[in-house]
């Protein structure tokens, strides 16, 4: 099989900024750059856009839509229709990039459609209670008429994973979530991460760092809650978002936080840290080994995809500690862990844990999957 020969449709939920997802559709680009794209939505900034290699997307009626492109989320209900609509029979490959409605697109026997799934859509599924509570939609009338969706979500969501022929992961936990809601079995295929431009410097400073956007499942308050409790130990916060105010109550004079950041100030920051920590319970999460790729330690929420990209002190090759509970108690805990440690955490090896899954070996594995697909 040769790739270019290949006619590929390339399908995101929606296309609105540069991010771990984005880099998988970069990816997708780099071996087949003779693609189309196709999203439900697009509204990626110009200074941010230079993945695409200068392709526009074809979107979805919701494009036209009022406030569509910043409140694109408020369609959800309309999204498994615009989806369905693509017309998507002229080509021989389909991969659908996926975290919402993705892999719903139509396609046909002659057809091969891959779907990448960065999740399924985990606020109709086992995180839907969750989902309810943080948007204060737990009880009236509001409530049951979201419920009611995520129900009708659901059912779509089930009937069309039958389209898609094969299954990849970019994890074990989220390959678990796709035998539990669809009941199909699927490779595991971990995202790439820039080994290139995540390097390890020179010498380390005497701080700790988290970067995130400041939203609630990222628990970046409960850890600078942690870090106040330990005033002998520094901390510095990058990111900004809607928790920052309560960011800033949780924090004590050892907490720095300087709030976003061009990316160059995060990569020396990354590259000085004593370790990255990181809280939140991610599907993967890319940040944690940006980090290890910088020849930084990681200390992590041990659920979710940090299990699959930090090995625990004890192993051989640690490259990080674990707390079990999104505690100031527990995290103040693996920090102590992790400062006894000492050398048994040395920084090639988390370079060398990193470079597992640079992008190189990410496009081999994606190509081979491919040629399995089209030859089923």
């Amino acid at each position: 099989m040769n790739p270019a020969d290949l006619k590929v449709a390339i399908v995101h939920d929606w296309l609105v900024v540069y991010g771990g997802a984005e880099r998988v559709l970069a990816q997708f680009l780099e071996l087949f750059p003779q693609a189309d794209v196709y999203s439900t939505v697009y509204d990626v900034p110009e200074n941010q856009n230079s993945f695409l290699k200068g392709k526009v997307p074809q979107t979805t009626f919701i494009q036209k839509l009022p406030f569509a492109k910043k409140r694109y989320r408020n369609y959800l209900p309309l999204m498994p229709l615009a989806i369905e609509q693509l017309d998507l029979s002229a080509y021989d490959l389909v991969l659908s990039s996926s975290y919402c409605v993705a892999k719903g697109v139509i396609t046909g026997p002659n057809q091969c459609h891959i779907s990448y799934v960065h999740s399924s859509a985990r606020y109709a599924w086992d995180l839907q209670a969750a989902y309810l509570k943080e948007a204060n939609l737990q009880r009236g009338l509001k409530s049951w008429l979201v419920r009611a969706i995520l129900h009708y979500f659901r059912i779509w969501d089930v009937r069309t994973a039958a389209g898609v022929d094969r299954y990849i992961a970019n994890s074990r936990f989220v390959g678990a979530r796709i035998r539990k809601t669809y009941g199909r079995e699927a490779v595991v295929i971990h995202p790439p991460v820039d080994v290139h431009r995540f390097t390890p410097g020179d010498a380390k400073g005497d701080f700790y760092l988290t970067a995130s956007r400041m939203v609630p499942y990222k628990m970046i308050p409960m850890i600078a809650e942690s870090f106040a409790g330990m005033p002998d130990k520094k901390l510095v916060i990058i990111g900004d978002g809607p928790e920052m105010a309560a960011v800033k109550a949780k924090a004590g004079p050892n907490v720095t936080i300087l709030g976003y950041q061009p990316e160059e100030v995060l990569i020396d920051h990354m590259r000085r840290a004593k370790a990255f920590v990181f809280a939140a319970e991610e599907d993967f999460g890319i940040v944690p080994l940006e980090a290890q790729a910088s020849g930084t330690p990681v200390i992590a929420y041990g659920r979710g995809g940090a299990l699959e990209t930090v090995i625990g002190v004890g192993q051989e090759g640690a490259t990080g500690t674990f707390f079990r509970e999104q505690t100031p108690a527990a995290l103040r805990q693996a920090v102590e862990e992790f400062e006894a440690a000492g050398s048994a955490i040395r920084p090639e090896d988390c370079r060398r844990n990193a470079l597992r899954f640079s992008p190189e070996r990410f496009r081999e594995s994606i190509l081979r999957e491919v040629q399995a697909g089209l030859q089923a």
